[in-house]
């Protein structure tokens, strides 16, 4: 039952990180994609800040290094360098782009993941590569043209996927040295600065632009960051993460769905033969995780069983 209610939790998420493609669309009608994305994560950081005080009721030694304040904020401006490049890049895209298609190429970080893994020299299976074709051919039928053309919103977010899955090898890194949360609520802060600083120079920002996007920029910052976020990690604790990243990478069905519902957005016979054929090659490049968790499972469950005949002898 547990399990299940992961699972439903994890889903939850991904809708809301689906419909915050639509959300982030129709925040682009009244102010700058910097301008969104500055408001929005410095909403989101301060989303995390309850938790902070929440899940550190215990803190752990204030003399390990590794959980130094200064260690963390190290952290949490690299990744939020990061992931100011790669919103950024997907916010801008957003302007040129159905929410759709943007959530479906943003989400080929999870092909790309581990094919950058191979500079750290990480094993690629088979099914991940196969995946990785089976993944592009889909992109090339829902962004190429007749014409052998992509359009400008459409390569903005190809270049964004690939800063997303830089993004995750380096929280990936850190998550295991320093508090995630306080991770996140640093690289959301940075990304925050970074992004106000931008839009200071280049855009606009006035009060009555920001009211009329305040119901997107809420959304974009307190579900699609804080409950969304919250959701991940509460979901993942009972959750395998190969099935959490399939999970997740629903988003990108939920945001079609938002597109065509709110925002009346379509896609033809051959970018919906696309989508679907990405969707395949993303799954299928999560085969070789599946089976070594289940492999994983099937040896903490022989353990277990090992463990209970010894106590039941003894």
């Amino acid at each position: 039952m547990s399990v299940l209610k992961s699972n439903l939790l994890l889903l939850l998420a991904a809708a809301i990180w689906g419909f915050a493609f639509v959300a982030q669309r129709v925040g682009m009608e009244y102010v700058g994609p910097f301008t969104f994305n500055g408001v929005r994560f410095a909403l989101g950081s301060l989303s995390l800040v309850p938790l902070m005080f929440f899940f550190n009721k215990n803190p752990q030694d204030k003399g390990n290094k590794e959980q130094s304040l200064k260690h963390v904020m190290g952290a949490g401006l690299l990744a939020g360098a990061v992931l100011f490049m790669g919103a950024s890049l997907q916010q801008i895209g957003l302007v040129y782009t159905t929410a759709g298609k943007a959530a479906f190429i943003t989400c080929l970080y999870i092909v790309l993941v581990p094919l950058v893994g191979i500079f750290l020299k990480q094993y690629v299976s088979m099914s991940t590569w196969l995946g990785s074709v089976i993944a592009v051919a889909g992109l090339y039928l829902l962004c190429v043209k007749d014409s052998f053309s992509i359009s400008y919103g459409e390569f903005l977010e190809l270049v964004g996927a690939l800063f997303w899955a830089v993004h995750i090898l380096v929280i990936d890194h850190f998550s295991r040295k320093v508090d995630v949360l306080k991770l996140s609520f640093f690289q959301f802060v940075t990304c925050s600065v970074m992004s106000l600083i931008t839009a200071f120079f280049i855009e606009t920002i006035s009060i009555n632009t920001l009211s009329q996007a305040l119901m997107p920029i809420l959304y974009g910052g307190i579900c699609s960051v804080g409950i969304a976020y919250t959701l991940q990690v509460v979901g993942q604790k009972n959750a395998q993460p190969s099935h959490a990243a399939i999970i997740l990478s629903m988003e990108t069905v939920f945001a079609t769905i938002g597109g065509w519902m709110i925002l009346n957005e379509t896609l033809g016979r051959r970018e919906l033969l696309g989508c679907i054929i990405m969707l395949v090659g993303m799954l299928l490049s999560q085969l070789q995780n599946i089976r070594q968790s289940k492999e994983k499972q099937n040896e903490l469950d022989l353990a277990y069983s090992c463990q209970k005949s010894q106590q039941e002898l003894q």
